[in-house]
């Protein structure tokens, strides 16, 4: 598995001051996505809806808003 593209704009086009370390979005080749957020399971997880859950493998993760409304357009509908 590899990372195709960016979905969205770079880090620094949303005002990243360092241009590297913000929230970021990726298609994989296998088609799926990869995100970067922060990291906040814990503190997220007793607020899930009682029809969602989480593996022991999988994180609760926050991205900005403006990161995925930049991304929006880059996501394909099919």
């Amino acid at each position: 598995m590899k990372i195709v593209r960016r979905i969205g704009v770079p880090p620094s086009a949303r005002g990243s001051s360092s241009g590297a370390t913000c929230p970021d979005v990726f298609e994989l080749s296998d088609g799926n996505f990869a995100v970067i957020g922060t990291e906040a399971t814990e503190a997220l997880e007793g607020e899930l809806p009682a029809d969602a859950a989480r593996a022991d493998y999988e994180r609760i993760v926050i991205v900005s808003r403006e990161t995925l409304i930049r991304a929006k357009a880059d996501i394909p509908d099919a």
